[in-house]
């Protein structure tokens, strides 16, 4: 589990951090402002860093509104568990703080032990506690298989001061980042990517389009999709997360947050935010999967830094597009999938907001592509199990069914600068 993303800007008008936390005040309205933007990169676009959130939205549903199961914990309790916090236990470190890893009783089966992940905020100040809260009340009230399972909270005093605190179940297999890092020792399999990228879009689908009332992730992204002991893909870090907008308006305006690379390129321009700016995330994340290459990355050549840049001339036809797929993959078994994981991630890059798909219809397409590779993938090993029969007629008409176009949608993402031809695969 990765540690807490830190957004810094804090500024000088803000509240200071209350002494207590009672989870009921989170709404309060110094709690649900902006502070400022994300990083250097995001400071230097010309972006109002006042939001005004608080105008065009409510905030937030909170515990004292709805039903929650959390655990309240206190800091004695989470000490006995991490072994006082112990580094040989801690898991992940950030600017948030830290994440350690323990076990508490069950309380369905106190019998039983419970593997959890524990984040400790540091000492930064409003802006940690401001996504402290906001993770306590999103999932707090929010629950489903590929969200992270939030057990409980801690808002308790030591001898070192005011302790804030998140419990969360435990992800023995870590990130999809770091799975999808040229460190790692494995690579994932195409056909594992695929239902990572499927189960990403049912755990966005929920939070956009299957509630009374709509969440915006706003920092989707490989580090925040973690998995648990059978390979299932959950979204993680919520410290970021908006409502999306009410009745009647287009868009929630809030300052600038969330991580270079990933952010949709509208909402770093102006401030508007809409769960449009998640889908356009998640089409980053697909062609982050297609190419085992991470967004940004500061360590490659100046032309090959910036993910959605680099593939650009690659997608114009098909002996070119296989220079982007990640090389630790089979290619000759993966590619006609990985067209269609691009044809999707398109559809999602659309410069024009409003032409990119739903969540929903996201998800339908990538259980189209799952499928269809499960598909292709029992045939290829009932094939092997069988003699080949070969003939010119049959070769032919193979290579006519693989002349499959990489389609784009009006203008395709960034249009002022892309608009790729149609890739055909022979």
């Amino acid at each position: 589990m990765k540690c807490f993303s830190f957004h810094s800007g804090d500024k000088t008008d803000e509240p200071k951090t209350p002494k207590s936390v009672p989870v009921q005040s989170v709404n309060s309205p110094g709690a649900d402002r902006e502070i400022g933007r994300s990083g250097s990169e995001l400071n230097s676009q010309n972006v109002s860093g006042t939001s005004t959130e608080s105008m065009v939205r409510p905030s937030l549903p909170s515990m004292s509104q709805r039903p929650s199961n959390l655990r309240v914990f206190t800091v004695s309790e989470l000490k006995s568990a991490t072994k006082n916090f112990s580094r040989s236990v801690m898991i992940g470190e950030g600017g948030f703080g830290c994440v350690y890893k323990g076990s508490i009783k069950s309380t369905e089966d106190p019998t039983t032990k419970l593997e959890i992940a524990v984040k400790q905020l540091g000492k930064r100040g409003v802006q940690g506690h401001k996504e402290w809260i906001t993770e306590v009340n999103v999932l707090g009230v929010v629950e489903h298989p590929n969200l992270v399972k939030l057990v409980g909270y801690c808002a308790d005093e030591d001898e070192r001061g005011m302790q804030r605190l998140l419990i969360y179940e435990f992800m023995p297999k870590g990130s999809v980042e770091d799975h999808l890092s040229i460190r790692s020792d494995k690579p994932l399999p195409w056909a594992m990517r695929l239902r990572i990228a499927q189960d990403a879009a049912r755990g966005l689908k929920y939070l956009h389009e299957e509630m009374d009332f709509q969440i915006i992730f706003r920092d989707f992204k490989s580090s925040n999709i973690l998995l648990d002991e059978q390979w299932n893909a959950k979204l993680s870090d919520f410290g970021l997360a908006r409502l999306g907008p009410s009745e009647g308006l287009t868009h929630v305006s809030t300052a600038v947050v969330g991580t270079m690379g990933y952010a949709a390129p509208e909402y770093v321009q102006t401030g508007r935010l809409t769960s449009k700016s998640d889908v356009w995330s998640y089409g980053v994340f697909l062609y982050e999967l297609i190419t085992g290459r991470r967004p940004l990355d500061r360590n490659r050549p100046k032309n090959e830094q910036k993910l959605l840049e680099w593939i650009r001339p690659y997608l114009s036809d098909a002996k070119k597009f296989k220079q982007i797929v990640d090389p630790r993959l089979e290619q000759k078994d993966i590619l006609k999938s990985a067209h269609k994981l691009a044809n999707l991630a398109n559809r999602c890059l659309v410069r024009n907001p409003k032409l990119r798909p739903k969540m929903s219809e996201v998800l339908e397409k990538m259980n189209q592509i799952v499928d269809a590779s499960t598909g292709t993938e029992s045939a290829q090993q009932s094939s092997k199990n069988s003699a080949p029969i070969k003939t010119s007629h049959g070769t032919t008409a193979k290579n006519k069914r693989r002349n499959v176009g990489l389609k784009t949608e009006e203008s395709g993402w960034f249009g002022w600068m892309w608009n790729p031809k149609h890739v055909r695969t022979r």
